[in-house]
């Protein structure tokens, strides 16, 4: 059994529809941001970033209580561990090993940051705002290119660079429909897989962080993500 620590964010998703493509046994263990338990001495025993997801692998390679944390490492290590959604072929693999680290090195940040300002930032930033719409524009240009070169990121596989990808792009694919053709035929393809389509419906959204209603997100919660609480010394 597999216990993933998160919640309803894009990093979490992305680990359960790996562990649902691959048939593994798992449970979700719920982390409350918003309330601050990444922050408990509990969850910093398991991960001293404060930082969902984490698994926790009663299987693990050196026996029960294996711990990981950083979704690529952890995709990695799920794939490695069943033989799937890895390609075997060097170069293939490598390409894989590229898509998913654009993800993690670009995508999930850049993305995170457009999401920050536009949404959830106490003052609005013009400069902010402009400057990460801008990034997100142009990371959608990349995949819509190499979309339109291969049916999947890494090629002609499903791939974990795949499942990596899509939980970040929810809201684009909407808010961006007709811009990006390659990635929206990618995105249909992507949530008509059964394992996607339950994945990408982990953990339950605090009525703070619904979109376009976010009256109730407050400086408790600024402070908790992104401030003193965050900051503190531990």
């Amino acid at each position: 059994m597999i216990t993933l620590y998160g919640g309803p964010t894009p990093n979490a998703r992305k680990i359960a529809i790996a562990l649902l493509e691959m048939g593994l046994a798992w449970r979700l263990e719920p982390v409350d941001i918003l309330a601050g338990e990444q922050l408990t001495p509990e969850f910093l025993a398991l991960n001293p970033n404060n930082k969902t997801p984490v698994i926790v692998d009663d299987e693990g390679p050196e026996g029960p209580g294996f711990v990981l944390w950083e979704t690529g490492a952890i995709l990695l290590y799920l794939a490695q561990k069943t033989g799937r959604f890895l390609p075997e072929d060097p170069v293939k693999r490598a390409i894989c090993w590229q898509w998913l680290m654009f993800q993690v090195s670009g995508i999930g940040p850049m993305f995170g940051q457009e999401a920050h300002f536009t949404h959830y930032a106490k003052d609005r930033h013009p400069y902010a705002i402009e400057r990460y719409g801008r990034e997100v524009d142009r990371l959608m240009m990349v995949l819509d290119k190499r979309l339109g070169e291969a049916e999947w990121l890494a090629g002609d596989d499903y791939t974990i660079a795949d499942m990596a990808t899509l939980p970040y792009l929810r809201r684009s694919l909407i808010d961006k429909a007709g811009r990006f053709p390659n990635v929206e035929r990618w995105g249909a393809a992507m949530l008509a897989r059964p394992a996607v389509a339950e994945g990408m419906q982990v953990g339950t959204a605090r009525a703070e962080t619904i979109e376009g209603g976010l009256t109730g997100f407050n400086d408790d919660h600024r402070a908790i993500l992104w401030g003193d609480r965050q900051h503190a010394k531990r």
